[in-house]
């Protein structure tokens, strides 16, 4: 698994992309807000970015796994993590999988139910294609893998957990004891009343909601709004969070 430490001091903060993304594509634009004032591990995941595929499908508890190798692989014995998007609900499941490695929690526009997605994202799933992908994410893929046939692999992938992903049931979030950030924006793919749903199952969860759209305020490739001060309001909301007690 490729990794990327910047910064140091303290409890590491772990960064975990998006869905056909990259450490660069969803956190290009914040991670050296964070890595100011603590140590960073930043993640590809399997077949994303630097990380090479293996003969297996993406899931998000395969995924919650091979982070938590990677931490102990560093020596590493808490660690907050944050994820983005798919990213999100690899943090669920590290949470829920291995509460042991968790300090803190941040989860980013994400779901844990198929019913938290604006109408018809699920017939779009079912239908799409490589040609569809963002031309952001494909470039990004392809400048540091250059074989097109592994960026159809990947996508293909992502596509299949999407489209095959069954609800979670409420007692497996109930059972993260950690403090948890929800962070969603109001036009959002996942719809502010599932973050707010969210954010009253988890035992113990405070939520923001923030103008924009999915990924906007951290300075997500395909959404950031050049010149906006989003992802510096984000890192502080973020950092102000792991640092309270």
């Amino acid at each position: 698994m490729y990794y990327e430490i910047h910064g140091n001091g303290g409890i590491p903060l772990v960064l975990i992309h998006g869905g056909g993304s990259t450490i660069r594509t969803t956190f290009g634009n914040i991670l050296d807000l964070f890595s100011k004032s603590r140590k960073v591990i930043a993640v590809e995941l399997q077949g994303h970015g630097h990380t090479a595929d293996i003969d297996r499908p993406f899931t998000f508890e395969q995924d919650a796994d091979d982070v938590v190798a990677l931490l102990k692989f560093l020596k590493t014995d808490k660690a907050d993590i944050l994820g983005f998007s798919n990213g999100g609900n690899t943090t669920m499941q590290i949470g829920i999988r291995h509460p042991e490695i968790v300090n803190k929690l941040v989860i980013i526009s994400s779901f844990y139910k198929r019913e938290g997605f604006f109408p018809g994202f699920f017939d779009m799933m079912e239908n799409a294609s490589l040609k569809n992908m963002p031309e952001q994410l494909k470039a990004a893929f392809l400048k540091i893998d250059p074989d097109s046939s592994h960026l159809q692999a990947m996508h293909d992938k992502d596509a299949s957990r999407m489209v095959h992903f069954e609800d979670w049931p409420d007692e497996d979030l109930k059972s993260i004891l950690a403090p948890t950030l929800l962070i969603s924006a109001d036009k959002d793919v996942v719809l502010p009343e599932h973050a707010v749903a969210m954010s009253y199952v988890f035992l113990n969860a405070r939520l923001m909601i923030l103008p924009g759209t999915h990924g906007s305020f951290l300075g997500e490739v395909c959404t950031y709004v050049k010149g906006s001060k989003m992802p510096e309001l984000t890192a502080t909301a973020v950092i102000e969070f792991l640092d309270t007690d």
